[in-house]
């Protein structure tokens, strides 16, 4: 391990990295540059079905861009609404690179339902996406962790804990369950040298967003501007390095001060 590569020798699995312009191939890029190598987990389906479409050849190039400079990369689509799907992700990553260390549990299922539209199949696979996989992920990564340094689990939530999102029902409710486990994961896994955190990326433009809600959020934003994948890839790597082996159980929002107004 040098400072330039803190993460040399580490493997790390990062799942719902299928977009190259969204926040888990940040976190695949940074983590890569620094050292590690990187299982990237997509799941192209679900992206599209949203508005801003998949990138079908996301996974692929990300895997070619890590490579390309000097990096480990292999990449496994799995849809984490299986419940064999986690454990199947963790043993891939040992396959692949002998060893696991680093969990960053990024993918989400995005749905919008508000109070009336809801459906009790979105509830269900909702949890089952973003907090049942979270849960079977770390019980699977915690498993075959042999107590090695920088073991690290970081999950993500969203928004919910600052304020209403009545319109995203399914998504908030999952998410929030993460918030709430963070703690009780960190207190269960740090005698075994495992942190544990959780990531709100705030107000993060990764295609989403219309033209009016950008420059809405830009002009409310105390930085002025919307986060950028590569600001919670910075935090992200950050939280699974060394100098970070004494923070764990938190919630740490990186969001340029837009949670702070309340």
């Amino acid at each position: 391990m040098t400072p330039d590569l803190p993460l040399a020798g580490r493997t790390a699995l990062v799942t719902g990295a299928g977009r190259r312009a969204a926040i888990g191939a940040a976190i695949a890029r940074r983590l890569g540059a620094q050292g590690a190598s990187v299982l990237v987990h997509a799941w192209s389906p679900h992206d599209a079905e949203q508005p801003w479409g998949a990138d079908p050849d996301g996974p692929a190039a990300l895997v070619d861009e890590i490579r390309s400079a000097g990096g480990r990369a292999e990449h496994v689509s799995a849809d984490l609404s299986d419940p064999q799907a986690p454990a199947a992700l963790v043993a891939a990553a040992r396959e692949a690179f002998g060893h696991l260390d680093v969990l960053v549990a990024n993918h989400a299922r995005s749905s919008a339902q508000d109070l009336e539209q809801l459906t009790a199949e979105e509830v269900d696979l909702s949890y089952a996406v973003n907090t049942r996989a979270v849960l079977l992920l770390a019980q699977a990564f915690a498993a075959q962790h042999d107590g090695r340094r920088g073991g690290r689990i970081v999950v993500f939530t969203s928004g919910q804990y600052h304020g209403a999102m009545p319109a995203e029902l399914p998504y908030i409710a999952s998410k929030g369950a993460l918030h709430e486990l963070t703690p009780s994961l960190a207190v269960h896994l740090m005698p075994r040298g495992i942190t544990v955190n959780c990531v709100d990326p705030g107000p993060n433009d990764t295609g989403y967003a219309d033209d009016a809600t950008r420059a809405a959020v830009a002009a409310r934003n105390p930085g002025g501007r919307w986060g950028s994948p590569a600001d919670a890839a910075k935090l992200v790597a950050w939280l699974v390095s060394d100098d970070a082996d004494w923070v764990t159980g938190q919630t740490v929002a990186s969001d340029g001060g837009w949670s702070s107004l309340g």
